[in-house]
C-alpha cells in the first residue's frame, strides 16, 4: 500500500514562487553548482528545532554549508561499532571526503531537546528514561552536562547552562574521532561552537581558553 501523498500546495506554491525568483535568476549559478559538485568551506552541526535556521544566520549562498541536524546538536563520541551513526557518518564524510576546513556546532536558546535530557535526568520524564525512547537514549549523550550543572538550583537556569554544555561535550566527543583529531592537529580543520539567541538575535563564540562564551555584539 502506497501511504504516500500529494504534496501540500502551500508547498507547491512556494516553490513556484522559489522557481521563478531565486532560480530564475540565479539559474547559472545553480547549474554550475550542479556540474562541479559541493565545495562548502564549513559544516554546520546544528538543531533540528525549527526555528534555528543557520543559512539565514550566517547569509549563506547554497552550497556555502554542509549542514547536519539532530536533536540538540549533539555529537556522539567515536564508535565504530558497525551500527547505524547518522551524524558520525556526516561528520566523517564532510571531514575526509568535502575536505571542510571548519567545523561548527550552533547550539540555541530554548531548545527542547535539552529541556528534555534534563526532565529525564531529574526524574520527569519516564517515558524518555524508559530504555525504548530514541530521544531518551540520544539525549544520554548529554548526561554529563546535567551533571556537571549540578550546583544551579534553578530549572531554567540550568537548562540554560546544558545548551551550553551540549556544545563543549560535542566539541570534545568530535576530537575523539580520529580523523578528525589528525585534521586538527594537522591545522587542515578548525572547531568552533556558538550558541544562538533566538528571541534576541544573538550569538555568543565559545573561547576554549576560557571556557566560556563570549557575545559577537
Amino acid at each position: 500500500m502506497n501511504f504516500a501523498r500529494k504534496l501540500p500546495g502551500y508547498l507547491v506554491n512556494r516553490f513556484k514562487g522559489w522557481h521563478a525568483t531565486a532560480y530564475s535568476e540565479n539559474k547559472s549559478w545553480f547549474r554550475h553548482l550542479a556540474m562541479e559538485g559541493q565545495h562548502p568551506r564549513s559544516m554546520m552541526i546544528a538543531c533540528c528545532d525549527s526555528r534555528v535556521h543557520v543559512t539565514s544566520i550566517f547569509g549563506a549562498d547554497p552550497g556555502e554549508f554542509f549542514i547536519h541536524r539532530n536533536i540538540a546538536n549533539l555529537v556522539p563520541p567515536y564508535t565504530p561499532d558497525g551500527d547505524h551513526h547518522g551524524t558520525s557518518a556526516a561528520v566523517e564524510y564532510a571531514v575526509t571526503a568535502l575536505k571542510v576546513a571548519h567545523l561548527i556546532v550552533v547550539g540555541h536558546s530554548n531548545c527542547g531537546g535539552v529541556r528534555g535530557c534534563h526532565d529525564m535526568c531529574a526524574g520527569l520524564a519516564p517515558d524518555l528514561a524508559s530504555g525504548s525512547s530514541f530521544v531518551g537514549n540520544w539525549m544520554e549523550i548529554l548526561r554529563p552536562g546535567y551533571d556537571a550543572t549540578g550546583d544551579i538550583d534553578n530549572a531554567e537556569d540550568r537548562i540554560k547552562a546544558m545548551e551550553l554544555q551540549s556544545i563543549r561535550i560535542s566539541l570534545a566527543n568530535l576530537m575523539t574521532f580520529p580523523f578528525i583529531r589528525d585534521a586538527v592537529e594537522g591545522e587542515r580543520l578548525t572547531l568552533h561552537g556558538v550558541w544562538h539567541d533566538i528571541g534576541e538575535g544573538g550569538l555568543t563564540v565559545y573561547d576554549p581558553e576560557t571556557d566560556s562564551f563570549q557575545p559577537v555584539l
